[in-house]
């Protein structure tokens, strides 16, 4: 495997796991376009996928200075691409990181998996995921697709409440979040009325 190529790295007191570049968005506001890593890490530019395999060893190699599981307080699937691109690899590799160190699962999604697969994917996070933070940014609908740019158009806003509302029954925690300072008190209200509407908890995250 290429050396410069960074598939875990450390944010505060958490592991992530950069398996992708791929996104079905272009958002404006996204990191990427602006900084090629987060924190401390190497480059999340990937030269290419790595193979579940590859990604295990990356797990053994953070094991050696003290163990993952006493180290890190959960594994975030959350890189320079949207994770559920490769959603059957994620799952599998979410159920050697419970097995082996025990550790919650967490996945930031933009919550399009339904519309990148084809198929209702919410049961397939089942006894894997513990948390899915899914990106609301906005409470309109018209606005999440300037925003986002989304290939799949103006109905990824629905596809991705519908998402949302239907993985509760599979994940302990779902969260819809929106970024601090980026949109009005009025909208973060309205954000807020969405996520008890449908029954999950609404964040505001801290703009990195």
């Amino acid at each position: 495997m290429e050396k410069d190529m960074t598939i875990l790295y450390e944010v505060h007191d958490n592991l992530y796991v950069n398996l992708t570049n791929r996104c079905p968005c272009a958002c404006t506001f996204c990191l990427r376009q602006t900084k090629d890593r987060m924190g401390e890490s190497g480059s999340l530019w990937l030269k290419r996928e790595p193979t579940v395999e590859e990604v295990k060893r990356e797990f053994e190699k953070f094991d050696k200075d003290g163990g993952i599981a006493g180290k890190y307080r959960e594994v975030v699937f959350c890189g320079f691409g949207e994770p559920t691109e490769r959603l059957e690899d994620l799952l599998e590799i979410a159920g050697f990181i419970k097995e082996r160190y025990g550790l919650p699962i967490r996945v930031n999604t933009n919550g399009l998996s339904d519309l990148i697969h084809g198929k209702a994917t919410a049961p397939m996070f089942e006894g894997y995921v513990d948390m899915v933070s899914i990106s609301l940014n906005t409470p309109d609908k018209e606005e999440y697709y300037k925003l986002t740019r989304s290939k799949f158009g103006e109905d990824s806003y629905d596809a991705l409440l519908k998402f949302a509302q239907e993985v509760k029954a599979y994940v302990p925690k779902v969260a819809l979040t929106t970024v601090e300072t980026t949109i009005s008190e009025e909208a973060q209200a309205q954000c807020r009325e969405i996520c008890r509407r449908i029954g999950v908890t609404y964040r505001i995250r801290p703009w990195e």
